[in-house]
């Protein structure tokens, strides 16, 4: 009985690793089914797609169908070594009858997590109560405690569990083979002392019942609850999301209303809106406020200039060949000014990431050669990390906070320690007004579309009053209006005397325009052209013009599809290039993809200017009323502060974690309460069923607090990793924030236990059940730390 229990609720126990796969297939699921993949029917509401004149089932259908191989093979595997290394019946039909079970056993559990994934909020809310059900099967599964010892008003939930089940028709198949269902077995004569085989009398040890007929109650009973388990998950797929309506379109944006075309007529360029309030009130400053400001936050221009960048990165050489190195900079150089935005653009591969990883100082571990200055001056890690915000293409934040309080964060926490708050909190105000946000102020993170993700990843940098902003691809994944959207706040912040340097890729032709100087790569990091954009890209038309082999842009067609295209870079360029250019005059001929651009580039007089400027005053030479760039500390914030603000947001806008907690642990001392409820420990099964007691109920809540721990150290870590780059805080604060408030959670969680569980098993006593709390509460708080440590450690 003990190998086909734990057979039984191993293979189902470790379905546990799909519930984060089913809850990030529920994500694409809400994406493609708003996307009208799938259609619903209007009578029976049934998910379809339509293909071929052919309608299927899709999403649960296809989540069911995917489960049963690999509960074949997982069951195949696993039953194979264990039930002939566990010595049961060496009988063909039992062993198959042990599969199957099995395999039903895994869909089921497969099924149970899948609903867990459907209705549940987030992982912290599912992990626990998976937690929960494990622990229900396990103890009304009839083996630690037997059927008849569990309480009357709880039978329900023996005849409910599927792993009661699976243990009944695995044990009756076994015990009533023809090997083990005879009357004289091992020198005992079972008939003819307790007047039962040895096989019906070994299955009344643990009261299950011997009739044969329940090995085929379990499969209908195991079939049906899959097939009852996955329609409930249908349904809660279909009818119930986990979606914010105020946190997918922008409620005042006049392109909401409008079709996508006509987007683009509708947002103005902020150059020809008005101004941003930009109040110069020295050479070294400029004052940057906005209606609702009172306060004027001031922020000293910055130059960036780089020449003859090199990044060189090893790469192994094959079987038996030494490492050799691969240059993906080759002596790149540009400059950008206060006020303007430079683009950083070029193929996949050109290496426009690196590049602005390299200047933002975000490239450590590999050799750099070259020069990178600010306002003249060498850049040092502590210059290009205070000064300077970095925009990373993935959008990362802790999405319990709300927009107001994530931009509270990075102000306080990397603003200038003589800063008064009030400046900050105005400064809160001015990034939510720059960008858009100030009607979603107050909404938790969250649930929220990615253009809002988009504009805050922006704020959380902009919050922190930087004089440079770095942005990396911040139009991915980002359709042609909100990727407009996002770009017209950034020309804002530019606009408001900032310098900005952002990575792009083949961007619309309005965002393109919004650039004023544009750094265009080729693949291998080589460049292709530094220099002013001009008006409508007059400059890039009439640079590349020039190039006898390059053909004239067609009327209306976008510029920064046209150079990539004539540089051999574009989209399908290098496929389609023979073909086009024999029948679309817009296209580069063979003869223009084959031009040395990198050669013609170094000899033009747009190289001569770039070298010219890069030699004057302010970029790579200081000037006379430049200083440069110096701070007091490696952070802006004091110890004090970075640890307060720390201990404030971490967990307490977390209630799906923390108040599930002691939910659960409050369950779960009424479970095991209300199951040893009048239990009795003088006899020696008394005794042992005490210890089982005290074994199970001290496991499970140590794993629930581990795996609960789990999914929100994993969030957190992203986070942690953005933030400790920016040196926004001490990683030491970090963890000890991280750690300490998990104590009084954990103090509460172990003391509603106790309460709960200690009085109504039977064990009495107050200093004990003092003891027992305290050292429950040690137990938790480990599991918790291990969980933590698990996370960041991986």
């Amino acid at each position: 009985m003990g190998v086909i229990f734990a057979a039984s609720l191993f293979l189902g126990f470790g379905q546990d690793a799909n519930l984060v796969v089913f809850y990030d297939a529920r994500s694409v699921f809400y994406k493609q089914r708003a996307a009208n993949f799938y259609r619903t029917t209007a009578n029976t509401k049934m998910v379809r797609v339509r293909k071929n004149s052919k309608r299927r089932k899709a999403s649960v259908l296809a989540c069911s169908l995917i489960q049963i191989p690999l509960a074949l093979v997982e069951s195949l595997i696993f039953g194979s070594l264990v039930y002939w290394l566990g010595g049961l019946v060496s009988e063909v039909g039992a062993f198959l009858l042990f599969e199957f079970f099995l395999t039903l056993t895994i869909l089921v559990f497969a099924a149970m997590y899948f609903l867990l994934a459907a209705v549940s909020p987030n992982l912290n809310i599912a992990k626990p109560i998976g937690m929960v059900c494990v622990l229900l099967f396990v103890l009304f599964a009839g083996f630690i405690v037997a059927k008849n010892s569990i309480p009357g008003w709880l039978s329900w939930l023996y005849w409910l569990d599927p792993v009661a089940w699976t243990v009944r028709s695995i044990a009756v198949s076994q015990y009533r083979s023809s090997k083990l269902d005879v009357c004289v077995y091992q020198g005992v004569d079972y008939c003819s002392t307790y007047g039962q085989t040895m096989g019906e009398y070994s299955l009344g040890l643990f009261d299950v019942p011997s009739d044969k007929t329940w090995v085929v109650y379990g499969v209908i009973y195991l079939v049906a609850t899959y097939v009852a388990v996955m329609t409930i998950s249908y349904f809660v797929l279909e009818f119930h999301r986990y979606e914010r309506p105020d946190n997918v379109a922008l409620p005042h944006d006049p392109v909401d209303e409008v079709p996508a075309e006509v987007a683009y007529n509708l947002v103005s360029s902020p150059q020809a809106s008005g101004p941003v309030n930009a109040l110069s009130s020295s050479d070294n400053d400029v004052v940057v406020g906005v209606k609702t400001a009172s306060h004027p936050v001031k922020t000293p221009p910055v130059t960036v200039a780089f020449r003859d960048l090199w990044y060189t990165v090893s790469v192994p050489g094959g079987r038996g060949q030494p490492e050799k190195n691969v240059d993906l900079l080759k002596g790149v150089a540009g400059y950008a000014l206060p006020g303007t935005m430079t683009a950083l653009t070029g193929s996949t591969g050109a290496g426009k990431t690196t590049l602005i990883d390299v200047i933002a100082g975000r490239k450590t571990a590999r050799t750099i050669k070259g020069d990178i200055l600010l306002n003249g001056f060498p850049a040092t890690d502590l210059s290009i990390r205070r000064c300077t915000g970095y925009c990373e293409q993935t959008d990362v934040h802790s999405t319990a906070l709300t927009f107001r309080e994530a931009l509270t964060f990075s102000a306080f926490l990397r603003q200038d320690a003589t800063v008064p708050d009030s400046v900050k909190y105005d400064t809160v105000d001015e990034c939510l007004e720059l960008l858009g946000l100030d009607d979603v102020a107050d909404h938790v993170v969250c649930g929220s579309s990615m253009d809002k993700m988009k504009r805050l990843t922006i704020g959380v940098e902009m919050a922190a009053q930087p004089s440079v902003l770095f942005l990396d691809e911040p139009t991915s994944g980002l359709d042609a209006r909100s990727a407009k959207l996002i770009m017209d706040g950034v020309r804002r912040v530019a606009d408001s005397g900032r310098t900005v340097v952002c990575t792009i890729h083949q961007p619309s032709t309005d965002v393109f325009l919004l650039f004023d100087s544009l750094l265009l790569l080729k693949r291998g990091g080589e460049t292709v052209y530094f220099g002013e954009l001009g008006r409508g890209g007059s400059s890039i038309v009439r640079y590349f013009e020039a190039i006898p082999s390059v053909p004239r842009i067609k009327e209306g067609y976008n510029p920064a599809t046209w150079m990539l295209e004539v540089i051999g870079a574009g989209v399908d360029c290098h496929r389609k290039a023979e073909a086009s250019a024999a029948t679309t005059p817009n296209r580069p001929s063979k003869e223009s993809i084959r031009e040395d651009f990198v050669a013609v580039f170094n000899a033009s007089s747009t190289k001569a200017l770039l070298d010219a400027k890069l030699a004057g005053s302010g970029l790579f030479q200081p000037s006379t009323e430049s200083k440069p760039l110096s701070y007091a500390g490696k952070r802006a914030a004091s110890n004090v502060v970075q640890l307060q603000f720390l201990l404030l947001t971490t967990y307490w806008r977390t209630p799906s974690y923390s108040l599930t907690r002691l939910g659960i642990s409050l369950l779960l001392g009424l479970i095991f309460g209300f199951v040893y409820l009048g239990a009795e420990y003088e006899t020696y099964q008394g005794i042992n069923s005490g210890l089982g007691m005290v074994y199970l109920s001290t496991m499970f809540i140590a794993l629930v607090s581990f795996m609960s721990g789990l999914p929100l150290a994993y969030e957190e870590r992203s986070v942690f990793y953005r933030e400790r780059a920016a040196q926004t805080y001490n990683s030491a604060w970090f963890f000890l924030s991280f750690s300490l408030v998990e104590i009084p959670y954990v103090l509460a969680g172990a003391l509603l236990f106790t309460v709960a569980y200690y009085p109504m098993v039977g064990l009495g006593g107050f200093p004990d059940a003092v003891f027992y709390w305290f050292n429950l509460a040690l137990l938790i708080l480990f599991e918790a730390y291990l969980a933590q440590l698990a996370m960041f450690s991986a």
